[in-house]
């Protein structure tokens, strides 16, 4: 069956004669052979992924101790110790029946041939064998990531309700449930059944989260291909997820999120999850919280001494005619009014005189309690340069959309225009532009950040620090083409390596 290090996932079964399906792709352990086990193994490859389908997980019985000990050798375990003790008992399972329920009866309302009595949902590895359910699968697979559950469900005299929710033994699938155990365990790694004959094995592998259906995407769907052409170059594997995968992160070596982010948003739950199960995740948290609010941008480039237009952060409690007068003396005519977390000219607004700044700020200030209102610096292009991990990686100008004052222009009808660009490599980029930038960048973290910049005879002002910045074929990469999704994928290789070293 070879050496474990030479394959992605490891199978440990109470017994030899428990596994009954083809080897290919995976190593097969019993557990005591596992637990036998003196030392470390080799992490060359990455963290071991860790498969436990021992026969009980009941408390320090083998399959307890099997994912005991594969997060003290710094291993994943399938299920972890937290989804061990979740499902030890009803009562501390119990907080996510009522979501499951709900799930549940809205399938069944659908059906066209509805259960007419009490049955028992399987799920392996996600994916429930009664097709119906699949979306209950899915979400179950999402709170308790067990290999193989079985849930009781009971038809009351208005709703079905779940009695219980049971891990699975690997000797507990029955003859007829074979194949649909290999096609759950296969889809879930990845794992075929042959192997390709001549094929290099990638050595990591990348998801890549993004919307299908955005408007306004961070990359558009061409860098998405390139960036996937560019990655089979340097032995990764690059795959394209959706929200309805954040199941899927543990199975990933990183994460880079190509999806417009929001703290309130399945993007930062996204990075969140990626953090705790230790993988390289661009946008992180931290970055994500820092960008969001353009206050706090303000306070923080501020308070670092980074030049940036005149600005005043207003509370809806303080906005009286004192106030708006020490604004106007400040910032003067025109102002431009700015909610906190608006993204692409989103809640962005120009007042021209006091009845325009009233209107506005009192439109904004349902929003959010705090508004940013900033001196009017008007320039026929805006800065964006692209720092990843503090190193300047391209050089843009966004120039104004055509007679109109931002980049982007909201049309009512709900169509969205921008203006022209031009793209240099970064060495043409005036040295002062990219050295602000570069400094802007540092104060969020060592992601990939996108730093808007306006410059005029007052010299070079940061406008925003953006996560998530736009890496759009035929405009970021315009000047150096490859190269830019080139470095982009080589510090995730490194990230992935400096985590393997751990």
């Amino acid at each position: 069956m070879g050496h474990a290090t030479k394959h992605r996932y490891t199978i440990v079964v109470d017994r030899g004669l428990d596994w009954k399906w083809n080897p290919e792709g995976f190593h097969i352990l019993t557990a005591d052979d596992y637990l036998a086990q003196l030392q470390v193994q080799d992490r060359s490859s990455g963290p071991g992924r860790i498969i436990n389908l021992c026969r009980d997980y009941h408390y320090l019985s083998g399959g307890y101790y099997c994912s005991l000990l594969a997060e003290a050798r710094r291993e994943l375990p399938m299920p972890t110790m937290a989804d061990i003790l979740d499902l030890s008992g009803k009562r501390l399972y119990a907080f996510a029946l009522p979501e499951l329920e709900a799930s549940l009866n809205r399938i069944v309302k659908r059906l066209a041939e509805p259960p007419t009595h009490d049955f028992s949902l399987h799920v392996f590895f996600g994916h429930a064998e009664d097709p119906r359910f699949r979306a209950l699968g899915d979400e179950l697979f999402d709170i308790f990531r067990f290999p193989l559950i079985k849930m009781r469900i009971r038809q009351n005299v208005k709703h079905w309700s779940i009695t219980s929710i049971r891990p699975l033994g690997l000797h507990q699938v029955r003859t007829a449930q074979r194949a649909f155990f290999e096609n759950a365990l296969r889809a879930y790694t990845r794992a075929p059944a042959r192997r390709k004959a001549n094929r290099t094995p990638e050595l990591y592998n990348l998801a890549i989260l993004y919307d299908p259906h955005e408007a306004l995407p961070p990359s558009n769907p061409k860098a998405l291909e390139r960036f996937a052409r560019v990655a089979r170059s340097l032995r990764m594997e690059v795959e394209l997820i959706t929200r309805k995968d954040y199941h899927r992160i543990p199975e990933f070596d990183a994460l880079f999120i190509r999806e417009t982010t929001g703290l309130n948003h399945h993007t930062f739950q996204f990075a969140r999850k990626a953090e705790q199960e230790g993988l390289p995740v661009i946008d992180d948290t931290s970055s994500i919280i820092r960008c969001a609010n353009k206050i706090f941008l303000f306070e923080l480039l501020a308070s670092h001494g980074l030049p940036t237009p005149r600005s005043v952060s207003l509370d809806r409690f303080c906005f009286n005619p004192e106030r708006i007068a020490a604004m106007e003396e400040l910032l003067g005519y025109p102002m431009v009014l700015k909610v906190p977390d608006g993204s692409f000219s989103r809640g962005v607004h120009k007042a021209n005189d006091r009845a325009e700044l009233e209107k506005h700020a009192t439109r904004l200030f349902i929003e959010s309690r705090l508004i940013l209102v900033q001196e009017y610096m008007y320039t026929a292009f805006d800065w964006r340069i692209g720092i990843l991990n503090g190193r300047p990686l391209y050089a843009s100008q966004y120039h104004m959309s055509r007679n109109h004052w931002q980049i982007y222009r909201h049309q009512p009808d709900g169509t969205i225009t921008g203006g022209g660009f031009r793209t240099m490599p970064i060495e043409e980029a005036p040295a002062d532009v990219v050295e602000t930038a570069r400094r802007a960048a540092s104060l969020v973290g060592t992601g990939l950040y996108g730093v808007d910049l306006k410059q005029n005879d007052r010299g070079v002002h940061v406008i925003e620090v953006n996560d998530n910045p736009n890496v759009d074929s035929g405009v970021e990469d315009k000047a150096i083409k490859d190269l830019l999704y080139t470095r982009i994928l080589k510090e995730f290789i490194e990230r992935i390596e400096a985590g393997r070293r751990g």
